[in-house]
């Protein structure tokens, strides 16, 4: 009969005879202290670097979970398994009704039981943390480095900054857990075999429901009156004249016990129903939209053409509205040259006192360059050799005004230009508004009618009412700061 001293022999003996489970053994031996303490250091002091992280997460950890299944699978389906004959259920019992073995064996399987709730902890741990680390804004963003470093980028310098992707991108519960991680796959894949496209293409189509994601936050109902918004544009002219454009948006309400839906959030009011059928992916044709009111009144709006539009649709749709229609990029907001330079010198990031920098900061970020790196060489080339050639006196005065300028011309242009991803000025359209984009204008152009005669208006005065526009030191703002 066996002692049992034979067993950890047979344990050791059985990892030696199997090629297998002797590779799994070395693995875990080699991971196993690197895995535990990086977990642990990044329980309590936290690693910042998302590519650590990676590492830990997604190769240590597997690296180890695999040589566990190695070990054992090698001891027990190959050639190990003669070696570890004595772990039956008959050798045990036998040995746990012998008094006199009874307390060795009994160390025995605690020391087992041990080892094992040893592994189970730390695979628990090490499976709690890689979900978080996958869940969070460094994985999403900065991991796949070049793919999406545009979006992350737009989406640090938009008003949701402070949102997690995953509360937008994945939804609660396993599901869309699941969901999102066969997505990562492919797009996993699609990063290692560099066949992502570039650029992205908006999501129109793969984003959550609003009601699941905008509505958690944002309440339409609960947005009552007008908003007043000023927008400051710089002209492109010697003393880069500040101009305003001062507009009372008809913001009003989804309707809710304190009145009935009006204004611009009229269209997602619960007693509104807009159903419209767009004949392109990207939803800017709409040759019909549906309305249904309380009541059970029903008015069918089309444009001239909409047979011919629908004949010839590339991807045929029907689609409840709702705040995607018009809030399309939420997060990940791409300005148009005009207003990203226009933001830097409101900031001060670009000095409004160098003569003409509006025009020559315009002219610099809108030749099409191969890299960023080669944007931000010519930028600052072009306005030195500006100021220098027009301005000597300017620029041996003020050379630090010009390395402020020639810095904030370059962050405009890098936090909305990735030639390597195709991304140019306007690539990205957005339905807010109707400034560059048609946005409003896919259905509020006048054209859309119903068999009596009713037309989608395109009265200015629907949404808001201009209070004044580009206009130097407005007196509505004066009026309305009781000067």
């Amino acid at each position: 009969m066996a002692r049992l001293t034979d067993i950890p022999k047979a344990f050791i003996k059985g990892i030696a005879h199997s090629w297998i489970s002797l590779v799994g053994a070395m693995v875990v031996t080699v991971v196993f202290p690197f895995l535990i303490g990086a977990i642990l250091y990044d329980i309590f002091l936290h690693i910042d670097n998302p590519y650590l992280s990676g590492f830990i997460y997604m190769m240590l950890g597997p690296a180890f979970i695999g040589g566990l299944v190695l070990v054992f699978v090698g001891l027990f389906f190959a050639r190990g398994k003669e070696e570890v004959r004595l772990f039956t259920l008959d050798y045990l019992r036998e040995k746990l009704t012998d008094e006199s073995s009874f307390n060795r064996v009994r160390k025995l399987v605690f020391v087992g039981v041990f080892l094992t709730c040893v592994n189970i902890v730390v695979v628990g741990v090490l499976a709690y943390s890689g979900y978080h680390y996958m869940e969070s804004n460094a994985f999403c963003g900065e991991v796949c480095h070049v793919p999406m470093t545009p979006e992350y980028t737009a989406y640090q310098n938009s008003a949701h900054s402070r949102v997690a992707c995953v509360e937008c991108h994945i939804g609660s519960g396993a599901s869309w857990f699941v969901k999102s991680k066969i997505s990562g796959a492919r797009q996993l894949y699609a990063v290692l075999a560099d066949t992502f496209s570039r650029p992205i293409q908006t999501p129109v189509h793969g984003l959550r429901p609003a009601r699941d994601t905008c509505e958690q936050c944002h309440r339409p109902e609960k947005f009552h009156g007008d908003k007043l918004v000023i927008h400051d544009k710089y002209q492109e002219d010697e003393q880069n004249t500040h101009v305003q454009t001062v507009l009372l948006v008809k913001i009003g309400s989804a309707g809710d016990r304190t009145g009935s839906s009006h204004g611009i959030h009229w269209h997602v009011a619960p007693e509104n129903e807009i159903v419209y059928t767009a004949a392109d992916w990207q939803r800017n044709i709409i040759p019909e939209v549906d309305l249904s009111t309380q009541g059970g009144n029903k008015k069918i709006f089309r444009s001239p053409d909409a047979d011919e539009q629908i004949a010839k649709a590339t991807d045929l749709q029907k689609r409840v509205l709702d705040c995607i229609d018009c809030h399309n990029r939420p997060s990940h907001i791409y300005l148009t040259p005009d207003r990203a330079i226009d933001n830097k010198i409101l900031a001060k990031d670009i000095p409004v006192e160098l003569p003409f920098i509006k025009q020559q900061a315009m002219a610099a970020v809108q030749v099409k360059y191969k890299t960023q790196g080669e944007a931000k060489t010519a930028i600052a080339v072009q306005l030195n050799n500006y100021y220098r050639q027009k301005y000597p006196q300017l620029y041996d005065a003020k050379r630090k005004l010009i390395e402020q300028a020639i810095a904030g011309v370059q962050a405009a242009y890098v936090e909305n230009v990735f030639p390597e991803m195709n991304i140019q000025w306007n690539t990205y359209s957005t339905n807010i508004g109707h400034a560059n984009d048609l946005g409003c204008f896919r259905c509020h152009n006048e054209e859309h009618e119903t068999a009596d005669g009713e037309v989608i208006s395109m009265d200015c005065d629907t949404c808001h009412t201009i209070l004044a526009e580009d206009e130097e030191n407005p007196e509505i703002i004066k009026t309305l700061l009781g000067q």
